[in-house]
């Protein structure tokens, strides 16, 4: 019961998320952004989607259902850091990589100490939210993954900041 009412509330979040992109997508297009990258987002998108299905699969294919809470407690608190990384950056945070020219980079909230904080959370989300449920294949396969990916994502946005 704990991982179907987690794997909701984080589905739930998720479509939320998207939700707010796209809201600010509207908002960066009408003030001029520029998307950069846009060749790998759908594979960004296919390598979250899949992870979400790899969870499922995996936790159904296990004979345990044990889960620890201190992960899942810590995912909370890379939620409340996340919440802050997405405050920071307004109107201007969003799933895919847009910049405005001539408006420097945001610097204040997290931004003030990393240049890519949400990637350090997506990294840890991927990692912790698997492992709060024993769910190793899942674990190592989507860091790799998502590693490989987010090399090439942070290499278009730093491109992009750039300009």
């Amino acid at each position: 019961m704990a991982f179907i009412l987690f794997i909701s509330f984080i589905i739930l979040l998720r479509i939320g998320e998207l939700l707010l992109s796209k809201r600010n997508e509207k908002w960066l297009l009408q003030n001029g952004a520029v998307e950069y990258g846009h060749q790998h987002y759908p594979f960004i998108v296919a390598l979250h989607v899949s992870f979400l299905i790899s969870l499922i699969i995996e936790y159904s294919l296990q004979q345990t259902t044990s889960y620890s809470l201190l992960l899942i407690v810590f995912y909370f608190l890379l939620l409340a850091f996340k919440t802050w990384v997405i405050l920071s950056l307004g109107k201007f945070w969003n799933t895919k990589i847009y910049h405005i020219p001539d408006i420097s980079s945001i610097k204040k909230g997290p931004y003030k100490y990393f240049k890519h904080p949400n990637y350090l959370i997506v990294i840890a989300e991927i990692a912790v939210i698997p492992l709060a449920f024993h769910l190793y294949y899942t674990t190592i396969i989507f860091t790799i993954l998502n590693l490989i990916m987010l090399f090439v994502r942070i290499k278009e946005e730093n491109k992009a900041l750039q300009i």
